[in-house]
């Protein structure tokens, strides 16, 4: 069998993951995480008043796990993340990189609001059962919004220094 993944089948795996986990359906989550997960979670700042409830960097799948039933059991329900933009960056072996926005939404007051954004980097390679993740990246953004040409102009000048 191929080790090549198709991008619906990507999708289909990246979406029933956050379903999984917005719904708290750990021992679904269990199967996706490989034993070398590696992930890491921050704000783009990586300063944001909240920083301590989404910082986190954890090596293996049972940190990972441990971790993210934490994450999810302190936080509320209803609570949906939502992956767009889903696109391959590359394949190293039999790991596929993607990279995807992640949107995040809850209710307050009987009505949908905005929790948070970021964008994702993942690896996922074929296990035993199908499919699961070896990496997760998660930078959240938690900075204002300036306009593109005041971030290229931070950017260069923070690459040059």
């Amino acid at each position: 069998m191929s080790d090549d993944i198709a991008l619906s089948e990507i999708q289909e795996f990246i979406a029933g993951f956050w379903y999984h986990y917005d719904q708290g359906h750990f021992d679904e989550l269990a199967v996706r995480i490989a034993d070398e997960m590696e992930y890491l979670s921050r704000s783009d700042s990586g300063a944001c008043p909240f920083e301590d409830l989404l910082a986190a960097e954890l090596h293996g799948g049972a940190e990972t796990l441990a971790w993210l039933t934490q994450h999810r059991n302190e936080n509320p329900y209803p609570l949906r993340h939502h992956a767009t933009n889903i696109f391959r960056t590359g394949t190293e072996d039999a790991v596929t990189n993607v990279r995807f926005y992640l949107y995040v939404n809850q209710v307050t007051n009987n009505v949908p609001f905005d929790v948070s954004s970021g964008v994702v980097d993942v690896g996922i390679r074929r296990g035993d059962k199908g499919l699961v993740f070896t990496s997760m990246s998660v930078v959240l953004d938690a900075e204002d919004s300036i306009p593109f040409a005041e971030h290229s102009a931070k950017s260069s000048a923070a690459a040059g220094t």
